[in-house]
């Protein structure tokens, strides 16, 4: 029994890619990446760059970018991807940063994809995630070097989106009314203190979140908290992959991809939905789960934490870009 779980475990865990640790010039500072490139071929190869969703994150997301990089290097792309500032001894704070902050991050990469003979710069995609709604769309708007986009699960306006996830949260334990009600309550006179520029220590005497937030975190919160990514997806021009799941608690996926539609040229558009994954396209009974169980399969076996077809997905649509 031992033997036929290691050996599963190495099979699960057989990508096709070479990890390499790289430093990068930041707008702030060096950024911490890693570049995994693909084992089978010499390249050079086209890149995809990888853009985080919120809260702390290494290069890999704990490994759970590599089936990704896997997916993309069967198509014959590299990708790139970094330890967000004062993640694994990076210099920063990532809280310490603007979605155009961000967005310049994303632009020093591809700057310095430039000095690498091993890419090809001429295949340039990036794929972003959940905040990276209001990263990549800014980025596509101000470059002419990049051939594609795929965004999972993005939002679009900042304020929306906490609503619809805050109401999804209390369905989904199947909150009281008068709960509901006091929760959005609380939320309202939240916005308020933002709307008005209240200091920490104003957000702090209000009495407002029980648990208030740390001080990095309403700082945060005070410079982003305005952000919509609509005027920036009404300048796209290369194709975009748009990757929602049905059961995403986080983003109203319907408005999502209503928004998108409208902005984003129909020729340039392609919306792929899982209708049974959740917000970052995992099943639905791993990323709504915290048990060992699910952290086991996410370590020993990462691609199985994704809904089926994504990652072929993720491939088909590189593909088309890899000569």
């Amino acid at each position: 029994m031992a033997l036929a779980t290691t050996v599963w475990v190495l099979v699960a865990n057989d990508f096709a890619i070479h990890t390499e640790r790289v430093t990068i010039e930041g707008p702030r500072g060096e950024l911490n990446a890693v570049l995994a490139t693909p084992t089978d071929n010499a390249g050079p190869h086209g890149l995809v760059v990888f853009v985080h969703g919120d809260g702390p994150a290494d290069a890999s997301r704990d490994d759970a970018y590599k089936p990704l990089w896997d997916a993309y290097a069967k198509a014959g792309f590299a990708s790139l991807s970094w330890d967000k500032p004062g993640v694994d001894g990076a210099t920063g704070n990532w809280l310490d940063q603007t979605m155009h902050d961000r967005a310049s991050e994303v632009e020093a990469a591809i700057s310095w994809a430039y000095t690498r003979p091993d890419l090809d710069t001429t295949r340039i995609g990036v794929w972003g995630v959940s905040q990276a709604g209001w990263v990549v769309p800014e980025v596509l708007a101000a470059r002419n070097d990049i051939r594609f986009a795929v965004l999972v699960g993005p939002a679009v306006n900042w304020l929306r989106q906490g609503e619809f996830n805050l109401r999804a949260e209390l369905a989904a334990r199947e909150a009281p009314m008068e709960e509901v009600a006091a929760e959005l309550g609380r939320r309202a006179r939240q916005i308020t203190l933002l709307e008005s520029g209240a200091d920490y220590d104003t957000y702090r005497r209000s009495g407002v979140d029980p648990e208030p937030m740390t001080a990095d975190r309403w700082r945060f919160v005070e410079r982003n908290f305005a952000a919509d990514a609509t005027a920036s997806l009404s300048r796209i021009s290369v194709p975009l992959l748009l990757v929602l799941g049905g059961d995403d608690r986080n983003v109203d996926v319907g408005e999502t991809e209503s928004v998108y539609r409208r902005q984003i040229r129909p020729d340039l558009l392609t919306v792929k939905r899982f209708d049974d994954a959740t917000h970052s396209i995992t099943r639905n009974e791993i990323e709504y789960r915290d048990d060992f169980r699910v952290a086991s399969r996410a370590v020993f076996a990462p691609s199985t934490i994704y809904a089926p077809g994504y990652l072929d997905a993720l491939r088909i649509f590189a593909k088309r870009y890899s000569r």
